[in-house]
């Protein structure tokens, strides 16, 4: 979705082809020079349809005549290029006719925009007509400081640097429920869900740290926020190596996942920055493998620490991991394409002394509105969105069943089977093989959806986001049959303790699903808005992952595990109709949306305005000799091929495939959506 800004508006209106049509024919706009009004540039248009054809000589060498030229706000015209064909002349009174239909569309745009309170958070208020278009700073064609020409290993480095480094932070939510016999010892607490408000105050910091930091790595970059907050959540990890209280650890947590929730929420982002869109779903499903163990991983890992050298030394553990953590990340440059292209601009301005040149990036939101926007969106999707009301139910209560498992499986294990801690944290073995299972599976899962033709987008080729919620449905079957067979099985303790172990195989497996591809639906549902969808279903289902946990001692054991497993499997076997409703309805829930509506109305308005701009620029480029722009399908008369990269806003689209993309248990933010190949006679399109 495009936005169009007042900027945009002022430039068409000021713009000599929006004047009266003699003035046209006696002054016409250089040959050229494609008029920016038809092609307002905001955050999310592509570059080869937004700017100006421009020599690539002139962005690096500006002769003296250029420089002056540009200087009074137009390019030099030679003599030869001021006199036009008849066929220019029919062209641009063609484009003068549809000159008002395009401000109205325009002009619904933003109307659109402003009911749906698009985030600008990385858009300049200004177009580029109303700035030199060939000081305009972009990436070059195999531009060395774009993320994705980086060299293979560097950007693999990176994917390993950001999975290890969430791998932490999830790690140290679940690592505390090893510790908690321990801490009711030292502080001398009876009551066991007091001492379980760690793990709660935890996971309600991921939430809410989640909305606030996404946003502010868009303001200032992914880097500086990835060091900063990793160094705050570091530091945070000493009071609770050396607590004076419970009271304290409690409080001292939820800062802790505020700061390291900079893991949870960009580290998706981040990969999109630096993947090739062909590539995306497996560098997503590598980098899932370590933050999804994190859970699994964190009572193995607490237990033996708490276990042979004391509670305390569980968080030593986690601070000098979260060492190495802040050493990978420092070895990562920048990945975010808009503050590199910001940057980029500031250098060459001091470099060169020329303040001409700028990035569409330079001015941002301030900080206080896009928090806001950011803040609130989410919480309005949620209110008023029936996809989010079913989704975020479904997913809360299979995220928060499975944190229960955290307080479950050591009640199983330590009381009734007699498991030192240590042992108990290796039961989780079982979810881990699960999870590791369905993320190698990715293959499989998308072959799955692919083969699902009635489930495909007619106008795209590509499947539906239901062709997703056919393996979520596989997954909320495997969870409740998971849950319910754990249930029955874990005692009593003549059933070999392999058997529920066992069983958490298709548990893990199916809660992996279901949070993978049930996140991949919703970022294909709500597109541009597919980051505050996820923002939301991610904030509610780690409030309910925090709550739920509260209750587990009690109900455990005084139903017995056998009869609060059955429930909660239960619980489970009555939301798998979620999935299928979706899978079989979910077009038509779709089409019913109001905010996805608004979205394709929109989406189509900007196709029709494109395609009227295409179609007028051929003719006035292409009047007199025969067609200058070819399509891509035409073969003949074609002089070079170049690569135009794409950035811009598109929050959650870049994540999205349609065919088994894995995106993080997170808020997935923005990043370079993408490339598209422009073939062009004359003029290369940098």
């Amino acid at each position: 979705m495009t936005t169009t800004t007042t900027g945009d508006i002022m430039a068409k209106m000021l713009h000599p082809e929006t004047q009266d049509t003699s003035q046209q024919q006696h002054q016409p706009p250089p040959p050229q020079d494609r008029p920016a009004s038809i092609y307002p540039l905001s955050s999310t248009d592509d570059l080869s349809l937004s700017k100006p054809p421009v020599d690539k000589s002139s962005r690096h060498r500006h002769t003296s005549s250029s420089s002056s030229s540009k200087s009074h706000g137009s390019p030099s015209i030679s003599a030869s290029s001021t006199s036009l064909s008849s066929g220019h002349l029919a062209a641009l009174h063609h484009h003068h006719q549809q000159h008002q239909q395009h401000q109205q569309d325009e002009i619904a745009s933003i109307e659109n925009a402003t009911r749906l309170s698009t985030v600008q958070t990385r858009t300049s208020t200004f177009s580029s007509a109303s700035r030199p278009p060939d000081f305009e700073v972009v990436f070059a064609v195999n531009d060395p400081e774009n993320p994705k020409n980086w060299p293979l290993w560097y950007r693999c480095w990176t994917i390993f640097a950001c999975s290890y480094s969430t791998w932490v932070v999830v790690l140290y939510s679940s690592s505390y429920t090893a510790i908690v016999p321990g801490l009711m010892k030292e502080y001398h607490v009876t009551n066991q869900p007091v001492a379980t408000l760690g793990l709660t105050t935890y996971l309600f910091g991921l939430a809410i740290g989640c909305l606030a930091l996404a946003p502010l790595s868009e303001l200032y970059g992914r880097r500086p926020i990835y060091l900063i907050s990793l160094g705050v959540f570091a530091l945070l990890i000493l009071p609770c190596a050396m607590p004076s209280s419970l009271a304290e650890i409690i409080v001292v947590r939820f800062f802790g996942a505020l700061f390291g929730a900079v893991m949870v929420s960009n580290s998706p982002a981040t990969v999109v920055d630096i993947a090739h869109p062909d590539y995306l779903a497996l560098c997503m499903a590598v980098t899932s493998i370590a933050p999804l163990n994190g859970p699994v991983t964190g009572p193995l890992i607490g237990g033996f620490a708490y276990q042979y050298l004391g509670f305390r030394w569980a968080n030593w553990i986690v601070l000098i991991l979260s060492g190495a953590a802040i050493l990978f990340m420092a070895t990562i440059r920048e990945t975010y394409a808009p503050a590199i292209l910001r940057a980029k601009a500031a250098r060459l301005r001091k470099s060169t002394g020329d303040d001409r040149y700028w990035s569409r990036f330079d001015q941002k939101v301030s900080t206080l509105q896009l928090l806001k926007t950011n803040l609130s969106r989410p919480f309005i999707l949620a209110a008023t969105e029936p996809i989010l009301w079913f989704f975020n139910t479904w997913i809360s209560l299979v995220y928060a069943i499975l944190y229960l498992c955290f307080v479950a499986y050591p009640i199983v294990f330590k009381e009734h089977r007699g498991w030192s801690t240590g042992q108990v944290g290796l039961a989780f073995l079982g979810m881990g093989c699960g999870t590791v299972a369905s993320i190698v599976l990715e293959p499989f899962w998308r072959s799955i959806i692919n083969k699902r033709t009635s489930k495909f987008d007619t106008e795209t080729g590509r499947p539906a986001p239901e062709a997703q919620a056919y393996i979520m449905t596989i997954g909320a079957i495997l969870t409740a049959f998971g849950q319910l067979a754990f249930s029955w099985t874990c005692l009593p303790v003549s059933i070999h303790w392999i058997v529920p172990i066992i069983f958490g195989v298709p548990f893990g497996m199916g809660n992996t699903i279901s949070f993978i591809y049930g996140s991949n639906y919703l970022a294909g549902a709500y597109g541009l808005y597919a980051a505050s969808a996820l923002a939301a279903n991610s904030f509610l289902r780690s409030v309910a992952g925090g709550v739920l946990p509260l209750a587990g001692p009690s109900m455990y054991r005084n139903l017995t595990p056998q009869i609060a497993g059955t429930i909660l499997g239960v619980l489970e076997v009555l939301l798998i109709p979620i999935p299928i409703i979706f899978y079989q309805y979910g077009e038509r829930i779709r089409g019913r949306s109001k905010v996805i509506r608004m979205m394709r109305e929109e989406q189509a308005r900007e196709d029709r305005r494109r395609m009227k701009g295409d179609k007028g620029e051929r003719e006035r480029r292409g009047g007199g000799g025969g067609g200058l722009v070819e399509d891509d399908e035409k073969k003949g008369g074609m002089v070079g091929t170049t690569t135009t990269t794409r950035t811009g806003e598109g929050q959650g689209q870049g994540e999205v495939s349609g065919e088994g993309v894995v995106v993080l248990f997170a808020v997935t933010t923005s990043g370079v959506l993408g490339e598209k190949t422009v073939k062009k006679m004359g003029d290369e399109v940098v």
